[in-house]
């Protein structure tokens, strides 16, 4: 009987189980792994696993591939690379202030901020939001600069979306009260529209002032998650561009608060914690 080692880690309330596996571009069944060891019920239970190794260039310390609960790849996750982060210090593998983590989505950059026991802070430098539709991808013809307040046709519904890339594709929707939107119904159904051929990761936000917003969250490829780094960055990007909130915003999700800061050149800044829970073994 062969095993894999994992240990599992979350931010706020977003987990993932992180594997250090010897070669990060060749890997085998990694999505049946992710299906089977994501399992609430029949297996370790995450919203997503983590596969990280050394990284082979001088661009980065180590990368990272993510994969979601139903199997799909994702292109980056602001928590799980966090709980990567947290999972690589917490392991005595990486002790600099700094650390760079190559995702699918690029290398991200992060800064220990503070340590306590199993759980760290980090600020990750997420990159830039790219607001075109054709980067999201959208299926928009002619494509536009930037998705804010796009009408979006829902069952006859209208829904004024702003999206995003963050690495992956974003749609975010203001309301008055996120305690009416029964996101278990809507959120698949924007998710898996048309009208975005790669899906989408899902964000109802309301603005509380100009310094704070609330989101619930449906995760392309997870569902209902608590929280969600990428979207946590997209609301509060969306907050601004709609000209609800300040650059500088706190972000309320069910699992807990991340601090996004959206910097004048462009670069979108996420403060959180992550914290390691427990290690354990897959056994095959």
């Amino acid at each position: 009987m062969s095993e894999i080692k994992f240990t599992k880690a979350q931010g706020m309330g977003n987990d993932f189980l992180i594997i250090e596996v010897q070669d990060i571009a060749v890997l085998q069944n990694a999505s049946e792994l992710a299906r089977q060891m994501c399992q609430r019920n029949y297996g370790a239970g995450a919203d997503g696993i983590v596969l990280v190794t050394r990284c082979l260039n001088d661009h980065a310390d180590f990368a990272s591939r993510i994969f979601n609960a139903d199997g799909s790849e994702a292109g980056v996750s602001g928590n799980g690379t966090r709980c990567a982060a947290a999972y690589l210090y917490y392991a005595g593998l990486w002790n600099e202030p700094e650390i760079r983590i190559a995702t699918a989505a690029g290398v991200k950059h992060g800064r220990l901020v503070s340590r306590e026991g199993t759980r760290f802070e980090f600020e990750f430098d997420m990159g830039r939001p790219i607001l075109s539709s054709d980067a999201v991808p959208m299926s928009i013809m002619p494509s536009i600069e930037q998705v804010v307040r796009y009408p979006l046709n829902l069952g006859g519904d209208l829904l004024e979306v702003t999206c995003m890339s963050m690495g992956n594709p974003q749609c975010v929707i203001f309301v008055n009260d996120l305690n009416a939107v029964n996101l278990e119904e809507i959120g698949p159904l924007i998710e898996h529209h048309p009208i975005f051929p790669d899906r989408a990761n899902v964000e109802f936000a309301r603005a509380l002032s100009r310094d704070e917003i609330e989101i619930s969250i449906w995760e392309r490829g997870a569902g209902h998650t608590l929280s969600s780094g990428t979207g946590s960055c997209a609301s509060a990007v969306a907050a601004a561009l709609n000209g609800l909130t300040d650059r500088n915003v706190r972000v309320l999700t069910e699992g807990g608060e991340l601090q996004v800061d959206w910097t004048e050149d462009d670069r979108v800044m996420l403060t959180a914690s992550a914290e390691v829970i427990y290690e354990g073994r897959w056994l095959q």
